[in-house]
């Protein structure tokens, strides 16, 4: 409020009050240019933004007998209805220091009920329930309380070094989980390798034995188709003696090879068993 000349005053637009004409509520002001008479008339104005208040550290006891300190900061607002900002005058005296008290006393009685692991965690938690019994008893002094949030949780020396003690632990145990972990798949992964490159090698040989037997299968229809033409030619070209002596070569060429011979009662059959390709000529008597 701002007084302008004698009985004129201003209240800004943040500002809402009272008048009251010899110590009796007359009426609500709202923000703007007004008029009193002295001495008769007195104006309470209040300030209707929001205030930043801190809530002290002090130590509360945890359900499970640890005390630690906290404390938390609030924003806390006189509501502007007229009925509100009676009430702030009326109902209360210091609404500043009373809100205050009131969060320090329920601020304890909400870490009372939670142990030391759990208020850790529960922040928001405990300030939504601060927040929702502070409005409850504020409702009754014209008070709006905005917001509450939880500063600081502070444990004792030696809890924090058992935590941290605690902390470190699970972290190496993680690290060797994820070590042991990181060794299996690789273990995994090289026996995959090994038994892919073992199966590329055993397909390679038998690939290999194949090419080999068809090779070798080859080579000999090319003998066994060569012994056959000369073998004709012997019987068609050469007589007597004369075709003797040339199955008698053949045979020789044959023996010379590891080959197979059939005797007869004929005498020496130039039929070959060469590998497992039977060729067989029927013998003919020398003319």
């Amino acid at each position: 409020m701002r007084t302008i000349i004698g009985p004129l005053y201003t209240l800004q637009p943040y500002e809402r009050g009272i008048r009251e004409t010899l110590g009796k509520y007359d009426r609500f002001l709202m923000s703007g240019l007004g008029f009193i008479v002295p001495f008769f008339q007195k104006i309470r104005v209040r300030d209707i933004r929001e205030h930043t208040m801190d809530i002290p550290p002090q130590p509360v006891i945890t359900k499970d007998n640890v005390e630690i300190r906290v404390d938390g900061v609030m924003w806390v607002r006189p509501q502007s209805d007229e009925e509100s900002i009676k009430r702030t005058f009326y109902n209360i005296d210091n609404w500043k220091r009373a809100i205050i008290q009131l969060a320090m006393t329920n601020l304890r009685q909400e870490f009372g009920d939670l142990t030391l692991d759990e208020s850790l965690i529960a922040r928001e938690k405990i300030a939504n329930n601060l927040q929702r019994v502070l409005n409850q008893f504020a409702a009754d002094w014209g008070l709006v309380v905005s917001k509450v949030e939880i500063m600081l949780i502070d444990p004792p020396e030696d809890i924090k070094h058992a935590m941290h003690k605690q902390k470190t632990a699970e972290q190496e145990r993680r690290a060797m989980r994820l070590l042991a972990t990181g060794e299996f798949e690789a273990s995994e992964q090289q026996k995959l390798a090994a038994i892919q490159r073992a199966e590329g090698e055993s397909q390679a040989i038998i690939r290999r034995a194949e090419g080999e037997r068809e090779a070798a299968i080859q080579v000999a229809q090319g003998k066994a188709e060569a012994i056959r033409l000369v073998n004709e030619a012997a019987q068609k070209y050469f007589q007597g003696n004369a075709q003797m002596l040339k199955q008698l070569e053949m045979t020789e060429a044959s023996l010379s090879h590891n080959s197979k011979i059939v005797i007869t009662e004929h005498g020496i059959s130039p039929t070959l068993l060469l590998g497992s390709l039977p060729v067989t000529n029927k013998p003919e008597d020398a003319q």
